[in-house]
């Protein structure tokens, strides 16, 4: 058989044979990897201009609590308008960020107030093209069947990208400094931008209602906390990303005052976790249905925890990488499997809403916990402070765990009204 021939018999993920989402797979990750460059550059240009733990935690806090404040009505307005153009219109104002940072970075005249200012801003954008993005993949595969391997290949095309994006990052640092990360991420929106407006999207049925945004927003909040099963999975992610999540703006710290490091010490150790990530999101493509997912749900909370211990006891860099293996797929396998269950079993006119929640139990959350990690670093030291967010991750999987029996008997109806069980 030739090569012609070989090419030709290889099968692509369920997901990937859907036109539309294939475009939106190949538009995304190149711009993904450019927005992982940013991160990486954001956080090396903020401690080298302030040379403070506090301060990264500040400006991890501004890029992130808008989203908090925003998301809730977000996910009541994505309900209503059009997916498709939300998103077009996000990224498009996305890429006018990236470029005026990199416009600031290149002339030489940035501080930290206009990094500021303009990470608030990215968190605004973030706060309507999350929930659309996450609440859009529906619309892009032919076949209901195919959403858990869509859900999964995103996972993974994001985590690809965080492995890509921080190694170019930690080079392009050592080489011609932040400036650059920040253009190539600019520029990395033209392929999205191309992607969404190629797609052909059918129309979406929006039911007519009367009920007033604020009752729908109450509506979409007693929708998500009233079922046992999604309140659980939204306070689990909550908890672990107050207390998780914040050592990604401490990593700097640990790439220079603990491995004696530099720009490249902390890209290597971004992309570690990356790695680790992408393996999680490679190991959900193989799963074939949502059954058991609870357990994957319960356990990576865990598997993340341990992974922080070490890498806040650890004082090689070899350890330190293998650490943050666990950390990426530990937390991937979380977040992964629960918007899987969710976009299962959710009501369409109600999944703005509660993916506007879910969404914002990650980024609404995170700012606080970068905020009370920058504080607590000053006072305790970044490794102490690692180390106790990872012993919260561990006792978070002990409670879910223990929940678990009673959450699997209420979802069971679910899935035999869906067929997903018999």
């Amino acid at each position: 058989m030739n090569l012609l021939a070989k090419i030709k018999n290889i099968k692509l993920p369920r997901a990937l044979r859907s036109k539309n989402y294939r475009l939106f797979f190949a538009g995304q990750g190149i711009s993904l990897i450019g927005s992982w460059m940013t991160q990486v550059a954001t956080v090396w240009l903020v401690y080298n201009l302030s040379d403070s733990p506090w301060m990264l935690g500040v400006v991890g806090f501004t890029s992130q609590i808008p989203t908090l404040i925003l998301l809730p009505f977000a996910g009541v307005l994505i309900d209503r308008w059009n997916r498709h153009r939300v998103i077009i219109a996000t990224q498009i104002l996305a890429m006018v960020q990236s470029l005026a940072l990199a416009f600031l970075a290149l002339t030489g005249v940035i501080n930290i107030w206009q990094i500021l200012i303009l990470s608030f801003c990215q968190g605004a954008i973030n706060a309507f093209d999350a929930p659309a993005r996450q609440a859009f993949v529906p619309e892009l595969v032919e076949k209901k069947e195919d959403l858990a391997n869509a859900i999964a290949i995103n996972a993974s095309m994001f985590n690809g990208a965080r492995l890509i994006g921080p190694a170019i990052a930690g080079l392009l640092i050592a080489t011609v400094g932040p400036s650059y990360c920040f253009l190539i991420d600019g520029l990395s929106y033209i392929a999205v931008i191309a992607g969404l407006l190629a797609m052909q999207i059918k129309p979406r049925t929006i039911a007519v209602t009367n009920t007033k945004p604020l009752e729908r927003l109450k509506e979409g909040f007693v929708y998500a906390f009233g079922f046992p099963p999604i309140r659980a999975i939204l306070l689990l992610l909550a908890l672990v990303s107050f207390a998780g999540m914040s050592h990604t703006v401490l990593v700097p710290i640990f790439a220079t005052k603990i491995l004696n490091g530099g720009a490249q010490t902390l890209g290597f150790l971004m992309a570690a976790s990356g790695v680790g990530a992408f393996a999680g999101a490679i190991y959900l493509i193989g799963r074939k249905s949502v059954i058991g997912i609870g357990k994957l749900i319960a356990l990576s909370p865990a598997v993340m925890g341990f992974g922080l211990i070490g890498f806040g006891l650890s004082k090689v860099l070899w350890l330190s990488l293998i650490m943050m293996l666990f950390v990426g797929f530990g937390f991937i396998i979380q977040f992964a499997a629960g918007n899987t269950f969710l976009q299962t079993i959710v009501e369409d006119e109600k999944r703005g809403r509660v993916m506007s929640i879910y969404t914002m139990a990650f980024f609404g959350i995170t700012p606080f916990g970068n905020l009370v990690a920058g504080g607590l670093a000053n006072y305790i030291g970044a490794p102490n402070t690692v180390v106790i967010g990872g012993v919260i991750c561990v006792l978070a999987s002990a409670i879910f765990t223990k929940q678990l029996p009673a959450l699997k008997h209420l979802v069971t109806p679910i899935y035999q009204k869906m067929g997903i069980i018999s």
